[in-house]
């Protein structure tokens, strides 16, 4: 099993069939919050669909298609990230990410995605990272931001939101751009 440990209070995990309970749980709990920005709250109503979820996140890791891990603080899941669209020809990956509401403001998200990207530029041995978020959802484009990833455009209409289509702004980051960065990510 996939554990990679961040920093004294944070780590990454791989789901576990197992995780089904208590990843529905803080979906539940985080529903309104989440459904802002992300479509797929509405098909994830039992823990039969975070099984499900699961079942597909590790048969992706299988066959190297991606990674999906639960963000865990302090031993207490609080979130997910992954890395999808990953592209072996063109080595790149995307990274998406959520973490609930009462997790924010602590520099979880930013640490997790750093662990991300290290994981995607030193293990994986990508070229490119890229992260989209929608125009209007600020926290989640402060991630990007903050990492130093560069702003590429927009893509218009590019997600819908249930009766709607979002803007995405692009970002990336390049191995090299990554690799001069000092290890605090500056």
């Amino acid at each position: 099993m996939f554990k990679y440990r961040i920093d004294s209070q944070l780590e990454l995990k791989l789901f576990e069939p197992g995780d089904a309970e208590e990843l529905f749980r803080l979906t539940d709990d985080n529903r309104a919050y989440l459904r802002e920005w992300m479509p797929w709250i509405e098909m994830t109503q039992t823990e039969e669909d975070s099984r499900g979820f699961i079942e597909s996140a590790r048969h992706k890791w299988a066959k190297g298609e991606g990674m999906t891990a639960g963000i865990l603080a302090e031993g207490k899941l609080c979130g997910v990230i992954d890395h999808h669209s990953l592209n072996w020809m063109n080595r790149k990956a995307a990274i998406g990410y959520w973490l609930a509401a009462s997790a924010q403001g602590r520099g979880i998200m930013t640490r997790a995605c750093r662990a991300m990207i290290d994981y995607a530029f030193g293990e994986l041995k990508l070229h490119r990272v890229e992260i989209m978020a929608g125009t209007e959802n600020t926290r989640s484009r402060a991630i990007p931001e903050r990492l130093g990833f560069t702003q590429e455009g927009v893509a218009r209409s590019a997600q819908k939101l249930y009766d709607r289509y979002i803007d995405l702004a692009v970002y990336s980051l390049l191995a090299d751009e990554w690799n001069v960065q000092s290890p605090d990510g500056n």
